[in-house]
């Protein structure tokens, strides 16, 4: 057995993809999907978009979450950055991960007060709350400083169009070898035709539907 699949974890990340599939935002529902669109793809509005979707939980699948889990095991990851936290579905399963790897630190951001709350009492529910920290604010300030030296694994799952932006806060701290999982990436073609190309430092392959799997690379020795 694991931390994912033993309790308190199993039961409780059950409850709670059972309470995404069931939220409403009555607020995005009148917005037009042209506007959704124009707003997705926004470097200046994201806070804009990000607010009219409090009362959804935009979790990763269930399919992805474990993947995450598998993902930070087999990296025997340590140091984990998270850029979008959410009601903390993801953050969940890459802390169980931290705990079967002997611990570690999972630093993750929000922009949203009332997701904080909530997904903190998540991680208490959960039993790991002592390898969370989660910060308050935009990512671009949050993430700009006081990461990890060496970082094991980045999960993008925020504002699309500040992948690239999120990504180059964090790389500096990438080890070689380190992971970078970035879900929904069809609202982001800059961001892969960064990774994609060798030349940047990463080797970079599109994974299901809308994810893509990147390994930072480096000198091994």
């Amino acid at each position: 057995m694991t931390t994912l699949t033993s309790e308190p974890l199993a039961s409780l990340i059950e409850r709670l993809y059972s309470q995404a599939c069931a939220a409403t935002s009555p607020v995005l529902e009148t917005v037009s999907g042209e506007e959704r669109e124009r707003l997705m793809h926004s470097k200046t509005e994201y806070l804009q978009l990000y607010a009219m979707l409090k009362d959804l939980w935009l979790p990763v699948s269930r399919d992805t979450g474990k993947l995450l889990y598998m993902l930070a095991r087999t990296s025997k990851a340590k140091a984990i950055v998270e850029f979008g936290t959410s009601f903390g579905l993801s953050t969940l399963h890459l802390a169980a991960a931290l705990r079967d790897n002997g611990g570690g630190v999972l630093i993750g951001s929000e922009f949203e007060p009332s997701k904080i709350a909530l997904a903190r009492h998540h991680f208490i529910e959960g039993g790991v709350s002592d390898l969370v920290e989660i910060r308050e604010g935009d990512a671009l300030v949050t993430l700009a400083s006081d990461l990890p030296p060496s970082v094991d694994l980045l999960l993008l799952d925020g504002a699309k169009a500040l992948y690239g932006d999120v990504l180059r806060l964090v790389e500096k701290h990438l080890k070689p070898g380190a992971l970078v999982v970035a879900d929904n990436t069809n609202y982001c073609p800059e961001y892969l035709a960064h990774v994609r190309e060798p030349q940047n430092g990463y080797l970079s392959v599109p994974f299901a539907d809308d994810i893509e799997l990147s390994m930072r690379l480096g000198d091994y020795t």
